[in-house]
């Protein structure tokens, strides 16, 4: 289904590949099938897609030195309030480019009281007051309502949201934390070095019964764990393409998240041009295709005949296999599953037991969803429509749920009589909202399994809370096989293997129900007021860095990858996302339940520290006394507390996989953390996370989580003329009960602006002193 290759590859007018990337074998190629050989390959790695629209938007004369500006933002009701404040702290006067802030992810104003619509008032006086463009709850899932009113060829889009990806309609989407955004709204710039473009190569036609999904997790599967095109840029190309539908494209486009690439482009085509015709913007459209020779870094090739019917078993999209595998290996599978799946829980006492699913030799599962922007399509739903038309679902427990991605979907959908069927067949049809896809809406029960088209089955992605006791799971699937398993009373069946009516319905795009959007852009108003919830607080002080550092060792992990889920849950700890230290609370709080106290006492070290420094405290307790003798005898009490700045620092192995919510980061420094050590970062916007927030991003050979226990004191001495001095190699000292060594710690990368960043203390710091 989905073949690799390493090393540079050229691709001939978007369908000859030549796999050594010489110029000789394209040649022979040319030659074979009577063509004229090609004289040059010089400049080919200039002719991808992805080059022309980096080059459009870099404000740097380095090409390989990126500063990007981008079209449009986009921010959701998790993110957009902490971007907002931050950039309020940091000078904002106004949105110099359309923002989009949408409602879909705390839609349900049920929990935590009046909070979650408290925050809405605040991002809609917020529009107001800078010129933004505010999209009420349940009109549109953020990504669908930016391919509908904001993708356009040849743009980039930058959204607080790590599904921000809409390559398909010919945009560059990159999901990153809030403050990215904020950079952006101060107009300075996306900085990075120039990524690998990896060719993702399509041949072919699916078959009936595939979906999206379906070709999604055969590509995730063969490039995650290996970091084939991690942080790197996805480019869709090759004659598939022209085979699949908008809504096919863009159900692929948005899960290659899941690949932990940077961003994904496709070639745009007819099918491309008409999608914006339909939704009244044709002037969007314009051609987008590699030069007639590009060089890339590497290739994907999907076989898309040869896709199957997936599903991906928790507790990650890439440990997929197809149905049929499943199917015939269904104990030895789940077992494996149910073994890896157990690192993951942090409750000793719950077990994964997806065995006890199986029912006469064949899994059955307890719940259904078809959501957001990757199920919720017009396309999918009707598919799902099809496969279960004049059919009954069961009246046992299982359920199924569908959640169009926009009220002009919904719309078409009462038009065409498809929400009919659906209704009358037992679905259950909701509004656009995220919930399902982060843990805050259909949370099934304890022991249950949820099929879902839906982005992640990260660990408790769908809601539980192990701490209390609750473990459920959810396996990812494509619309079409959901939909045959819903008709099956909850056995997993594939789409292919059930006869249905295939037939393409025309989508017409309404915009009418978008009438209460407002659209602020360019109609900013100084005088409005910003409503400010009782939730809604500012940040805390953060200092900036010291000349030397001690760090307490709250958390050690040693899981191979850990999930932004992980460092901070989704679901009710989104309630208190607009209040720093509430939410703060929540860190770590599925995985290391320790982690909170700890680090809270290192910070109660640290005010007491400050308040000696200040003047504001002269006695030191006895306990600061000793430890800082224990860990400098060679000065005096007084000298070290004023030297030394006290936080804590987390261990992961490869921390930062998922979302791109920065509280992530933002939670862990309002509690006092200095640093992460890893051995590395599993995407670049959690590293960025990290320093936007102060957070010094250390790495350090795998073996040195045998060097560290929690409560071990990290001593770094002259750490802030080390790191002015940009040294790459950091000699630090492990103390700890019996434990008195060196370990060696690196900074790898570090740019200037990075470096002034965590030196101040924090991104608001960092343009606060620039006034």
């Amino acid at each position: 289904m989905v073949t690799l290759k390493q090393g540079k590859v050229l691709l001939y007018n978007n369908e000859i590949i030549v796999e050594d990337g010489s110029l000789a074998t394209l040649n022979y190629k040319l030659k074979e099938i009577g063509q004229e050989p090609e004289i040059s390959i010089q400049g080919a790695e200039d002719n991808t897609m992805a080059a022309s629209i980096f080059a459009s938007h870099n404000k740097s004369e380095d090409r390989n030195k990126l500063k990007l500006k981008f079209d449009s933002l986009t921010s959701h009701d998790l993110t957009y309030v902490g971007v907002i404040q931050t950039a309020k702290a940091s000078g904002l006067e106004k949105f110099p480019v359309p923002y989009v802030l949408t409602n879909c992810h705390n839609s349900l104003c049920a929990v935590g009281g009046t909070l979650n619509d408290d925050d809405h008032i605040f991002g809609l006086t917020a529009a107001k007051k800078y010129g933004g463009i505010f999209v009420p709850p349940h009109q549109a899932v953020i990504h669908q309502y930016m391919r509908e009113e904001y993708a356009t060829c040849g743009h980039m889009i930058l959204g607080t949201d790590s599904h921000t990806r809409y390559g398909a309609l010919g945009t560059m989407g990159i999901g990153e934390g809030g403050g990215e955004i904020v950079k952006q709204l101060l107009e300075n710039t996306y900085d990075m070095d120039y990524p690998g473009v990896i060719a993702i190569y399509l041949d072919g036609k699916v078959r009936r019964g595939i979906g999206p999904q379906d070709v999604a997790l055969a590509i995730i599967r063969e490039v995650f764990a290996n970091g084939f095109v991690k942080n790197k840029v996805m480019e869709f190309v090759g004659p598939g393409v022209k085979n699949l539908s908008i809504d096919f494209r863009n159900g692929i486009d948005v899960m290659t998240t899941e690949t932990t690439c940077l961003t994904s482009i496709w070639t745009t085509d007819e099918k491309v041009k008409e999608y914006f015709e339909i939704h009244k913007r044709p002037e969007a459209y314009k051609e987008l295709k590699p030069g007639k020779v590009a060089m890339y870094d590497g290739l994907v090739k999907v076989d898309l005949d040869k896709i199957e019917s997936m599903i991906a078993l928790p507790f990650h999209p890439s440990n997929a296999y197809t149905i049929k595998e499943l199917q015939e290996n269904l104990e030895e599978i789940l077992e494996k599953t149910e073994i890896e799946a157990q690192k993951q829980i942090s409750n000793p006492n719950l077990k994964l037991d997806l065995r006890s699913k199986i029912v006469d030799g064949k899994l059955k599962v307890d719940q259904a969803e078809i959501a957001g922007c990757s199920g919720g399509t017009y396309e999918n739903i009707q598919a799902a429509a099809r496969v279960l038309a004049g059919k009954e679902l069961t009246d046992d427990y299982f359920s199924l749920s569908i959640y169009p991605a926009s009220t002009p979907i919904y719309s078409q959908m009462l038009e065409d009589g498809s929400a009919r069927t659906l209704t009358q067949a037992g679905a259950l049809i909701k509004t656009a909202f995220c919930g399902p896809c982060f843990g805050a809406g259909d949370v099934p029960a304890h022991g249950s399994l949820s099929i879902r088209h839906t982005t992640r089955n990260f660990p408790n992605r769908e809601g539980s809370k192990p701490g209390e006791g609750q473990l459920t799971s959810v396996a990812l699937m494509d619309a079409r096989s959901i939909a045959a398993t819903a008709l099956n009373g909850g056995i997993l069946t594939a789409a292919t293997d059930i006869e249905y009516d295939e037939v393409e319905v025309k989508y017409e795009f309404d915009k009418s129900p978008y009438k209460r959007v407002f659209e602020g852009f360019n109609k900013g108003d100084e005088s409005q007021e910003l409503k400010m919830g009782p939730n809604i607080t500012e940040w805390p002080e953060m200092i900036a860095l010291q000349e030397d550092i001690l760090l307490n060792v709250a958390s050690v992990i040693g899981d191979p990858v850990t999930t932004t889920d992980e460092l901070i849950p989704s679901g009710d700890a989104a309630t208190y996302r607009s209040n720093p230290r509430r939410m703060s609370d929540y860190t770590l709080s599925r995985r290391d339940p320790e982690y909170v106290p700890t680090a809270k006492a290192m910070q109660a070290l640290e005010d007491e520290r400050r308040a000696f420094v200040k003047g504001e405290k002269t006695e030191i307790s006895e306990y600061l006394k000793k430890l800082a003798s224990k860990i400098n005898s060679e000065c005096s009490v007084e000298e070290f507390l004023r030297n030394t700045g006290f936080g804590s620092v987390v261990y992961a192995v490869k921390p930062g996989d998922g979302s791109a919510r920065e509280q992530a980061a933002s939670c862990q420094r309002v509690l006092g953390g200095l640093a992460n050590i890893t051995v590395e970062y599993a995407t670049k916007r959690y590293r960025s996370n990290l320093v936007n927030w102060g957070i010094i991003p250390f790495t350090a050979h795998e073996n040195i989580i045998n060097e560290l226990d929690r409560n071990d004191y990290i001593y770094i001495p002259e750490m802030k003329t080390k790191f002015i001095n940009g040294e790459k190699t950091i000699i630090a000292k492990v103390i700890g009960e019996n434990k008195n060594k060196e370990i060696e710690l690196r900074l790898n990368d570090v740019t200037e602006e990075e470096r002034q960043v965590i030196l101040d203390g924090s991104l608001i710091n960092f343009y606060s002193n620039q006034k």
